[in-house]
């Protein structure tokens, strides 16, 4: 008789599949949240409005409703039919976006004014202010926030089944329906979550202490 142990290295091949959904989503997150809140701060009122508008739609829309609009109403209206995992990485990174956005924002506001008007001063034009002065520690500061964008991601990731992902809740419905045994299977399933969240975020919190400038923000 097959039973769920039977079915365990099935189960915990999805974890590559949700591992892939959190690397894909946290990197197009910020490579579309760092310039939104470079602009956001610095930026023309028109291009901030646009940034808010983004930012504001992306956080209030339910993540189930965003992969059903990209997935069988804006990616098939452009012309594009993006397979499950390709558009559950984009809906999840805009999504990111989103948040990142405002997370960079915050560290970017809190650091003094007179470092920027000081750049300036020695010459430095607008862009090389926020590069080499802004941007160095701003991401240090916003490395806590960043972390638990990482953990909501993983969380997030699970919705994916929806598109038929073969992450690690679809694996464990599958079983579920094999074995007809849902209690064990949805117990190691949510092993595997909270092993993935405390490594995902002991090993981010590594790389923090040899990276934080002393002094400059709480240990996290």
């Amino acid at each position: 008789m097959v039973t769920v142990w039977d079915y365990l290295p099935y189960i915990l091949e999805g974890v590559w599949w949700t591992l892939g959904l959190v690397a894909g989503g946290l990197a197009l997150g910020f490579i579309i949240g760092l310039p939104l809140s470079i602009g956001q701060v610095y930026g023309h009122r028109i291009l901030k409005l646009i940034v808010e508008i983004y930012a504001w739609f992306f956080r209030s829309v339910p993540l189930l409703v965003l992969l059903f609009l990209f997935y069988w109403g804006i990616f098939p209206a452009t012309g594009y039919k993006l397979d499950p995992l390709t558009c559950s990485i984009l809906v999840l990174g805009f999504r990111s976006g989103g948040y990142q956005s405002q997370i960079f924002r915050g560290a970017i506001q809190s650091i003094g004014e007179g470092q920027y008007i000081a750049a300036r001063t020695l010459g430095m034009s607008k862009l090389q202010g926020i590069y080499h002065i802004i941007l160095p520690q701003a991401l240090r500061i916003a490395f806590p926030g960043w972390v638990n964008e990482y953990a909501i991601i993983l969380k997030d990731s699970a919705i994916c089944f929806v598109l038929g992902v073969m992450e690690i809740l679809t694996r464990t419905r599958y079983v579920v329906m094999a074995t007809l045994e849902p209690l064990l299977p949805y117990f190691i399933a949510g092993g595997l979550f909270i092993a993935l969240t405390y490594g995902g975020t002991k090993l981010v919190n590594m790389v923090y202490e040899k990276t934080k400038i002393p002094g400059l923000i709480g240990r996290m």
